[in-house]
This record gives structure tokens, C-alpha cells and sequence, in this order.
């Protein structure tokens, strides 16, 4: 019998990492997959990892305030390997809305189909696109290399060390900062050498109206821009696996 509770101690940890892991991680934690698929997703891969992976339990004398405190960080590890893929993954996004916001079409909305939240359509296109060259290269095998990872370096019930978790998610947001502004810098850098272009028009001829002319020439050039910049998202793809593999506490 308690052999038994052992292992379903162990079943349990694994359960909770990977049900704070997926609650969070991108694609799995959208709204337009059902919540049954999500459960049985989640159940099917924490019999599996149950079974293929060590555990750290294996004491038949755990008591419930050790099983309470082993559970609990069993759920703040998955959270924070979430939170670090979910802030890098957010670079791309971020990036559309400083384009967005250059553009003029900040206040341009429109419903986001993967969240359900209101958001500008621009990003929404760009997301979209690095979604389906992320899938297209298997990039979904990617979250079960790291949770395979992570058992290896924190089996079920050690604790893990706060220090690196909390390292990694502020190197993850620093990253995530400095990869949209990477992404979106040529865009800043043509609309910059607009804005210097307008300075001088509107010095030249000062009876032009540099605000009814320029925010067409700013939609025009972003979407100019954009059809330039897209094809180059999927390098970002392969640097996505690369800064995963640098910032996972692993």
C-alpha cells in the first residue's frame, strides 16, 4: 500500500509540472483548444514522463505537509519554464505593435483568434505567420525536449533552486526586449528616414500638409516594409530553439 501512495505521489508531481508547464506554455494554453483536449494532452504525457523519467520520491514515510510543499514546487518550476518560453515567444508580437504604433494604427483592434483578446491586427498577422513556420518545423517537439530536460536536471520531488528560476525568467524578459527591438529596428530605421525626409518637405514648402501626407506615406512604407521584413521570420524561428536551450534553467 504504500508503495502504491509512492507512486502516486510520483504520478502526481509529474502531473503538476506539466499541467503549470502547458497552462502557460504558447500554442497548448490558447483558447481555441477545448479543455478536454488539454486534459487529455496533459494526461496522456504525464503517464508517459511518469514512466520514463526518474523521480526523487522515494521515501514511503512522506508526510502530507511534504507532499503539499513538493507539489507546490513541483507547480512553481512548470510556471516558470512557461513564463520563460511564453516572454521569448512574445518578441514577435511585441515587435508588430512597435510597427503598429509607427505606422498610426494603434488604435486599429481587432479580435485575436487564438486568445479571444482585443488586440491590433498587424501583430495578429505577424504572430500568425511565426506560429505556422514555428509548427512547420516541428517546433511543438521542442516543449516535450524540455520537459524531458527538465526531469533530467530537477527530477519529480527535488527542489528546485529559486536563485536560477528567477534568473532565468529576468534574462528571458531582457531577451524578449531586446529581440523585438532587433526584429523591428529596420522598420524604425525607415521610418525615422521618413521622418527626416517630412522634416525637410516641410521646411522646403512650408505651406504642405505634412500631417495629412505623412500618415499615408507611414502606412504605406510599414506595409512596404513588412512584405520585405517577413520572409526573415524564419531565422528567428531557429534563434527561438537556440535562446530556449541558453535561458531554460536546465
Amino acid at each position: 500500500m504504500e508503495l502504491m501512495i509512492t507512486k502516486l505521489l510520483g504520478f502526481v508531481l509529474v502531473l503538476t509540472r506539466m499541467s503549470a508547464f502547458f497552462l502557460v506554455a504558447p500554442v497548448f494554453s490558447w483558447k481555441t483548444i477545448p479543455v478536454r483536449v488539454k486534459v487529455a494532452i496533459v494526461l496522456l504525457l504525464s503517464v508517459f514522463f511518469s514512466a520514463a523519467v526518474p523521480s526523487a520520491v522515494h521515501s514511503e514515510q512522506t508526510s502530507s505537509l511534504e507532499a503539499i510543499l513538493l507539489i507546490s514546487a513541483e507547480a512553481l518550476y512548470g510556471f516558470a519554464l512557461g513564463l520563460i518560453v511564453v516572454l521569448i515567444f512574445s518578441a514577435v508580437k511585441l515587435s508588430g505593435r512597435i510597427i503598429e504604433r509607427q505606422m498610426g494604427l494603434a488604435m486599429a483592434q481587432t479580435l485575436d483568434p487564438l486568445t479571444g483578446e482585443r488586440v491590433q491586427p498587424l501583430g495578429v498577422i505577424i504572430e500568425l505567420i511565426f506560429i505556422l513556420l514555428f509548427l512547420s518545423a516541428n517546433g511543438h517537439h521542442l516543449f516535450l525536449l524540455i520537459m524531458s530536460r527538465s526531469y533530467e536536471t530537477f527530477p519529480a520531488g527535488s527542489i528546485p533552486t529559486i536563485p536560477l528560476l528567477v534568473g532565468g525568467t529576468v534574462k528571458a524578459g531582457s531577451t524578449m526586449l531586446i529581440a523585438c527591438l532587433r526584429l523591428a529596428a529596420p522598420m524604425l530605421a525607415a521610418f525615422l528616414l521618413l521622418l527626416v525626409v517630412l522634416a525637410v518637405f516641410a521646411r522646403v514648402m512650408p505651406d504642405m500638409n505634412i500631417l495629412f501626407i505623412s500618415m499615408p506615406l507611414r502606412v504605406g512604407l510599414g506595409l512596404l516594409m513588412m512584405g520585405i521584413f517577413l520572409p526573415f521570420i524564419n531565422q528567428f524561428v531557429a534563434e527561438f530553439s537556440d535562446l530556449i536551450g541558453k535561458l531554460l534553467p536546465l
